[in-house]
């Protein structure tokens, strides 16, 4: 029997519901919580020349090479100065571990699911909002959800770390 209760408790869904939520500008984001594998301030960058605008370049994390980008920008959004604030969410989407620079973290969040509703399809802007997939309300705040899966490319990531690879060969 503590078997069942064990195998019951494990799976059970204990990221569920729970954002990472963080800002850019005034306006507040979440991602989920399940995709998040660390949070660490910014550090040096190592640009990559011919590679998108919104892709900063690599980091050396603890000598696992990760592709950072800046969601800023990503977003069409104006650069700002990195500060003491700035922080870069470590995310794991699709086998590519990536780099999300923000301009600070919030707090974690739970959202139920009742509490989120679709991005409203209007305007000549509906489809740059891509990114979001959902409108998380927690009382009288709003969180705008992002789909991590949106935020990259994959062919841009991909060809990021052939080049890196060129490199560490030459």
């Amino acid at each position: 029997m503590a078997d069942t209760v064990y195998d019951e408790f494990m799976d059970e869904d204990t990221q569920k519901g729970k954002y990472m939520s963080f800002r850019l500008g005034n306006e507040y984001y979440g991602i989920g919580i399940n995709y998040v594998n660390e949070i660490i301030g910014i550090q040096p960058i190592t640009e990559v020349p011919k590679t998108e605008d919104y892709i900063r370049g690599l980091i050396n994390l603890r000598g696992k090479i990760i592709p950072v980008i800046d969601v800023r920008i990503r977003f069409g959004k104006e650069p700002v100065p990195y500060n003491d604030r700035t922080c870069i969410i470590v995310i794991e989407v699709n086998r590519f571990v990536v780099g999300v620079i923000v301009d600070t973290i919030a707090d974690v969040v739970t959202i139920e699911d009742q509490n989120i509703v679709p991005p409203p399809k209007v305007g000549k802007h509906s489809k740059e909002n891509k990114y979001i997939y959902g409108i998380g309300k927690i009382g009288e705040d709003v969180k705008l959800l992002i789909d991590p899966e949106m935020l990259l490319d994959e062919e841009d990531i991909e060809e990021l770390m052939e080049k890196e690879t060129q490199t560490e060969e030459e």
